[in-house]
């Protein structure tokens, strides 16, 4: 079982999307934290979700944690599950008001960020961490 989770290929340019995809959510984690008014739960009391002061912590300690285990390639595939749950959460709660309201045009240009992190957490729940990732140097070592 570990040794699937842990599982991927040779690709030397996965690390790009790690990047990406990492660094965003370790960033959006910490502004969660540090910004809670307008980026953790005072955001999520604007929009409705409940019981924001703690939900705006989680989803942050969240993106804070799994940012950081792909940017280091490690347990690759899992950490990147929370993230699209996180990913699809923001895109339903966020987004179809837009599309109510303002048409598909604002609701594309307002959602390209939202769909590029989805998409790349998918990536990686599907490939894995690639080359340069600590999944690959434990899965050389027999895991």
């Amino acid at each position: 079982m570990f040794s699937k989770i842990i599982h991927t290929d040779n690709s030397k340019t996965t690390i790009i999307i790690r990047l990406i995809v990492g660094g965003v959510f370790l960033s959006e984690g910490i502004q969660k934290l540090l910004f809670p008014a307008i980026r953790g739960a005072g955001r999520f009391e604007k929009i409705g979700l409940p019981s924001p002061e703690f939900f705006g912590s989680f989803v942050g300690i969240f993106e804070i944690l799994c940012g950081a285990f792909i940017l280091l390639g490690l347990l690759t595939r899992l950490a990147s599950i929370p993230l699209i749950i996180i990913m699809l959460v923001a895109i339903a709660t966020t987004k179809t008001s837009i599309l109510a309201s303002e048409g598909i045009w604002e609701l594309l240009h307002g959602s390209r960020t939202d769909w590029a992190m989805l998409l790349g957490s998918m990536f990686l729940l599907i490939k894995g961490g690639g080359n340069w990732s600590i999944d690959k140097i434990v899965m050389r070592n027999g895991a």
